[in-house]
């Protein structure tokens, strides 16, 4: 047998506590700018065919796409964030008013047409005609648990423009950074994923990309589409707030709870103040646009991975849950890489069946009992 070479396991040991540590002092030290990398990095990943397009329009001149990009960036997704976070800050006690305001309300009974709908008609009118009979504090006593801690939550993640101005700052500094090397990038990433699992660290890292594109695409296009579509549809009917509404209904539509609430609330008003028509052509409009969410968002995150829809919704769902907003990317790319690491490993067949392995030992053992003495 060949000598074994003795293995310094102090030296061992001490190599990975020394980069253990490293590892951890620079994480603390980059800690404020984490928040503003992970969502600058999904950005450019999620917008880089777009940067492409945008640097071939002006001769391939990165700087100029570059800055056609921060201020698509700045104007696109900056100002609407920012616009429907402060909207919804500055009107907070207006909304906790309405809500504290609840008991004084009384909702009219239902219309008869509302019987009349198919399938889930009579059971609408049945929960409808109860809030009516109870009364004042009736509606109250139903939907102040769940309007409060809506409220507060939002309230909370509102009221904190200051910090969300400054982290939007600090993600249009790192996605310039990551607009104008790009390419570098990637190849760093690329290349240590190929150094710790070789070709499957390469695929890893093009599945996770393709994983932000594809949530970025179905997942928040059609959150801001759902949103601006009722909000138009709340402003020509003339239901008062018509912009918190909208703000509240993008917050829900990233949250993948759907549009749906708010739009039913006017609808409610509408009906409260006699506006029958115009109340039922937005209770048409906002079936449209709840029914929008199962056809539009499909069809675009399969134009970005070929995954199925209910890991991206766990994905996201999960991601939101465990890392706040970032973690609707965040979610997905980890389910979707550990999915297909998983599947690729299960699916590679393995090179020595356990069986014929004992049977060779026994073997080469047998004819040559000298080198196992």
């Amino acid at each position: 047998m060949n000598p074994r070479h003795p293995v310094d396991i102090a030296r061992i040991m001490f190599v990975i506590v020394i980069l253990s540590a490293l590892m951890i002092g620079s994480l603390y030290v980059l800690r404020p700018f984490i928040p503003g990398l992970i969502w600058a990095t999904t950005i450019v990943v999620a917008t880089w065919p777009v940067m492409l397009a945008v640097q071939r329009r002006v001769g391939n001149r990165r700087w100029i796409a570059t800055t056609v990009m921060l201020i698509i960036l700045l104007v696109v997704i900056a100002l609407p964030l920012y616009e429907a976070i402060s909207t919804l800050a500055s009107h907070g006690s207006d909304i906790m008013g309405t809500i504290k305001g609840l008991p004084q309300y009384a909702l009219a009974p239902p219309p008869d047409w509302v019987g009349e709908i198919p399938l889930a008609g009579q059971r609408v009118a049945h929960e409808w005609q109860t809030l009516s009979d109870a009364g004042p504090g009736g509606l109250l006593a139903k939907l102040e648990p769940y309007l409060t801690i809506v409220a507060r939550w939002m309230l909370a993640h509102a009221a904190a423009v200051g910090v969300f101005v400054i982290h939007m700052f600090v993600t249009i500094i790192i996605a310039g950074i990551l607009y104008s090397q790009g390419e570098a990038a990637a190849r760093f990433v690329t290349r240590f994923a190929s150094r710790l699992a070789g070709q499957r660290g390469a695929e890893a890292v093009k599945l996770a990309g393709l994983a932000v594109r594809a949530v970025a695409l179905g997942i928040v296009v059609t959150a801001v589409a759902q949103s601006a579509l009722g909000g138009i549809g709340l402003w020509i009917a003339g239901v008062p707030a018509a912009g918190i509404l909208t703000a509240v209904m993008l917050m829900l539509c990233l949250a993948q709870i759907g549009p749906s609430l708010p739009l039913l609330g006017g609808v409610v008003w509408l009906f409260v103040h006699g506006s029958t028509v115009v109340a039922i052509v937005l209770l048409v409009w906002s079936v449209a646009v709840a029914m929008l969410d199962s056809l539009l968002r499909p069809i675009l995150i399969r134009r970005g991975v070929n995954l199925s829809m209910l890991l991206i919704l766990a994905g996201v769902l999960g991601g939101m849950f465990a890392f706040g907003i970032v973690g609707l990317f965040v979610g997905p790319v980890i389910l979707a890489v550990t999915s297909t690491l998983l599947e690729a490993w299960i699916s590679e067949p393995s090179p020595v069946p356990v069986a014929d392995a004992a049977q060779a030992a026994r073997v080469t053992t047998a004819e040559n009992p000298k080198n196992f003495s």
